[in-house]
């Protein structure tokens, strides 16, 4: 019997070049997703998403079955980023001086990224609690250098904190100078 030519069938070279495709596309959705989310915060649209990426809304979904994994997603490269960002304030030996720092650098980052921003406002987002938790604690810290008012408490701070964020998200402010005048201002009224 004669052997029977064959040539590389399309199962064997058809996955490997669409798991490439479906990565390649995976990262242009995500990176299209934090561009848009930067932009337009939440209020970011799968099709906005997917016209950015230059993908099908279908192709969105495949890797993100709903939008709140892909808020979350990044949200949780946004944080992964913010503590680069704030890693220096916390190398601080004195209290005060890492949680006004960690503060002023949380602010700064904020002015551009409008997703983190309202995430961090929403106090139903849980992707945010171990921010905030740093922030309560460096604050409790603080309190013992006498330079943070013994009876502010973590909703004093939220409130102060993320009442500037909402307002300056609402005014479409983005100048990082100017954030950074309110998280001296949230400084200012923790003080005794």
């Amino acid at each position: 019997m004669k052997p029977v030519e064959t040539s590389p069938s399309p199962a064997v070279s058809g996955p490997p070049r669409r798991r490439a495709d479906a990565r390649r596309n995976h990262e242009r959705v995500f990176a299209a997703a934090l561009a848009v989310f930067q932009e337009a915060g939440l209020k970011g649209t799968v099709p906005q998403i997917a016209e950015r990426a230059e993908v099908g809304k279908a192709t969105v979904y495949r890797s993100y079955p709903t939008k709140e994994d892909l808020v979350a997603a990044a949200v949780e490269h946004r944080l992964a980023r913010l503590h680069k960002i704030t890693a220096p304030a916390l190398s601080q030996s004195d209290p005060y001086r890492a949680f006004s720092d960690y503060v002023l650098l949380l602010f700064e980052s904020l002015a551009d990224d409008r997703l983190l921003s309202e995430v961090l406002a929403d106090a139903g987002f849980r992707g945010t609690s171990g921010l905030l938790t740093q922030l309560s604690d460096l604050m409790e810290a603080a309190k013992t250098t006498g330079k943070v008012r013994a009876d502010a408490t973590t909703r004093d701070l939220r409130v102060v904190l993320c009442g500037s964020a909402v307002q300056l998200i609402g005014i479409a402010e983005r100048e990082p100078a100017l954030w950074r005048r309110y998280g001296e201002l949230t400084l200012q009224a923790l003080r005794p």
